[in-house]
Parts: structure tokens; sequence; C-alpha cells
């Protein structure tokens, strides 16, 4: 059985049309990265919690801002053996405040110390067409369902 996630992805009007909110994992594995590498702010549930309820919170450890109230459920995707549930939010959040929970990690692999970094080194809006080039493959379908619904709002 695929294991849930649960993710917010905020939205606001840019100068050229809709941008959307989105993180750039932390850790050495992504440093560099940035062609599919970035990702809407998810995570896990906690046992007993509502999948809206892990996607605010998720939403406020990688990035340190208050997320704003879910509006429009997204279809879920299958994403790296995870079923990811998604809710769209509007606000146009000031990213100066910016900042991410830490995770500990062994680095360098297999050296036995270990090392502390953040869950999310960066987080930046982009328009669609950036959108789709930064986001995690597996998580396109749910720019592309987000971004044909910000279409039709007025």
């Amino acid at each position: 059985m695929a294991i849930a996630s649960a993710g917010l992805l905020v939205h606001r009007s840019g100068p050229d049309g809709p941008e959307v909110l989105l993180a750039h994992p932390g850790g050495p594995f992504w440093r560099g990265r940035d062609v599919a590498a970035w990702s809407i702010p998810k995570g896990l549930p906690e046992p007993g919690e509502t999948l809206e309820a892990a996607a605010l919170r998720e939403f406020r450890e990688e990035t340190g801002l208050s997320p704003p109230r879910p509006e429009i459920a997204l279809r879920p995707v299958r994403s790296g053996g995870k079923i990811v549930h998604c809710w769209m939010a509007a606000a146009d959040l000031d990213l100066t405040g910016f900042r991410s929970g830490l995770f500990e990690l062994e680095w360098p692999r297999g050296s036995g110390r270990t090392a502390l970094f953040p869950e999310v080194d960066a987080v930046a809006w982009f328009g669609r067409a950036d959108a789709l080039v930064r986001i995690h493959a597996g998580q396109r379908p749910i720019l592309e369902e987000a971004f044909a619904r910000l279409r039709s709002i007025p």
C-alpha cells in the first residue's frame, strides 16, 4: 500500500499571470540541482492527523510561513512511492520570513557522522513555464491541474 503525503500549493497573481510557491529540498543530494528538483511543500501525516491538517503543518515546518486556508482539493497523484494529496490556497506571502525545519542525516554517507540540514533550502514564486520545468516530475500533474483551474478563475 502506498504511503500518503499531504501538501499545500500556494498561488498568487503575478505580473505575467498566476504564480505558485515551490520549495527546493535541502541536504547534500539536492545541492546544485534545479531542473525537476523543486517540490510542493508537503510531508507525511502524523498518526490520527487528517491529510489537510498535515498539509498545513508541513507547510509551516518546511517554510516557517503561516499557511493560508486550503481552498481547493486537487486530484491525488502517485509520486515516488507515495500518494500525494494536495490543496490549493491563494496568498501573496512575503518570503523574507522563510526558515525551514532541520533533519539529521549521516553525511558523508557511510562515515558514521551525522549532520543537520534544512528540510528546504529555498522557496520561490514561479509562473507556469518555470514551475513545470523545476517541479519534480511526479508532481507535475498537480501543477498542470492547478494552472488549468487558475485559468478558469476570473
